[in-house]
């Protein structure tokens, strides 16, 4: 009698399943598909030389402490360096505030497992990022999404779900959001919006994990404080990475956050991964004390705010009058919507037949909205294939629009 693999998974397994994402770029990898589907970094933003420089200097001076074991909590000056960098300011954070990971996604594994238990409510933004939400179901979590506007999540319709949510006894352990050019739609939330969701948790008692992977990528207007910078009291839980920024290969982020959750999240990575690899933490370390990491992020804002423009451009130009799409000062992402009557899934393989990818924007919402919605990435595309990408797509998309 054959295995039947299904009756040795746990429940956790089970629950899982393979990301559309993933699923979409095994399909057009070996193909001349234009792809405006996955969001990674142009290779030409990273720093090779430099990195390699770096790298056989570590070999040479520091190979034994390179090639061994670390610390759970990832190495002190490069935790120290991120500190000093990104929380200058207000210098509120120590190192009990903050522990590298092995890429975001395991931090957004570790909150997960530190927080949830199965029935556990989290709060997310309608559309939200998809890779967060298979986290949070892999440890039993139901979402609740709260709409968005061009302000980011609605803080209306939050309070109001909060309150439903408690006099219904539901427990909600944090509120999910990407405050800054938000993977799928692209928006950023307001200032105002920022100050409001502190409240609100307080208030409602509920923690803020923030997702800031895409904030030192802006085009065009002033920066905006982290909604982590403004909480004085512990609410929020801040996840950051390198991989937009330097290089997602060395697969290096961190978690700051108050030092009794960052303290559990650190044993949860014990039995984990023990530690991230101190090899490539050295790498980062030395690359951003040797070489100017702001002026590397200066020139790949340049090459990823030409090709913002490229694909705005060439929608205004290719794409019907009947769908509209998000204008984001920052990141990787437009986020784009068709009329209720187009379905972008079914969509997907006439736009294949035309070599031309997307994502469709469904997986990314978590009340099964979104159909008619698709996200479209401009960050590895060279700006030749966008606009011609772009033109295709609305060939297609023109051939399903009612008359």
């Amino acid at each position: 009698m054959s295995l039947i693999s299904e009756e040795f998974y746990s429940v956790l397994a089970s629950r899982m399943k393979a990301s559309s994402i993933r699923e979409i770029l095994k399909i057009i990898q070996s193909s001349n598909v234009i792809s405006l589907a996955g969001g990674m970094p142009d290779p030409a933003t990273f720093p090779a030389e430099e990195i390699n420089e770096v790298a056989k200097q570590i070999l040479s001076k520091k190979s034994a402490l390179a090639l061994q074991y670390s610390s759970t909590e990832g190495l002190t000056e490069l935790r120290e360096f991120i500190l000093n960098w990104i929380d200058k300011d207000n210098k509120k954070a120590g190192l009990d505030n903050i522990v590298i990971t092995s890429g975001s996604q395991q931090g957004l594994d570790l909150v997960s497992k530190v927080l949830l238990d199965p029935g556990d409510i989290v709060i997310v933004e309608l559309p939200s990022y998809l890779a967060a939400l298979n986290a949070f179901r892999s440890y039993g979590g139901e979402m609740v999404g709260i709409p968005m506007d061009d302000e980011g999540m609605r803080m209306d319709s939050l309070r109001e779900t909060l309150t439903q949510l408690k006099k219904e006894g539901k427990r909600v352990k944090f509120i999910y959001t990407v405050s800054t050019f938000q993977n799928p739609a692209g928006v950023t939330m307001s200032i105002l919006r920022r100050k409001e969701i502190l409240e609100i948790a307080r208030e409602f008692n509920v923690l803020i994990l923030e997702d800031n992977p895409y904030d030192k990528l802006r085009f065009e207007g002033e920066p905006l404080p982290s909604i982590y910078s403004l909480d004085k009291e512990g609410y929020v839980i801040s996840l950051g990475t390198f991989s937009k920024i330097l290089c997602p290969g060395l697969r290096l982020a961190w978690i700051l956050g108050n030092k009794e959750i960052v303290g559990k999240i650190v044993i949860m990575k014990q039995a984990t991964d023990l530690c991230t690899t101190i090899f490539n933490q050295l790498i980062a370390y030395e690359y951003c004390t040797n070489y100017d990491i702001d002026k590397n992020i200066e020139s790949n804002i340049e090459i990823y705010r030409k090709k913002r423009n490229v694909m705005l451009n060439a929608l205004d130009r290719y794409f019907p009058a009947e769908v509209i799409w998000t204008k984001p000062e920052g990141g990787f992402f437009v986020f784009a919507t068709l009329p209720e009557y187009i379905d972008a899934d079914e969509m997907f393989l006439e736009a294949i037949k035309e070599e031309v990818a997307y994502v469709s924007g469904a997986p990314f919402f978590a009340n099964d909205k979104g159909k008619n919605t698709m996200r479209l990435s401009f960050c590895y595309p060279s700006e030749k294939d966008i606009e011609e990408g772009i033109k295709r797509l609305g060939k297609v998309i023109k051939k399903r629009i009612k008359k």
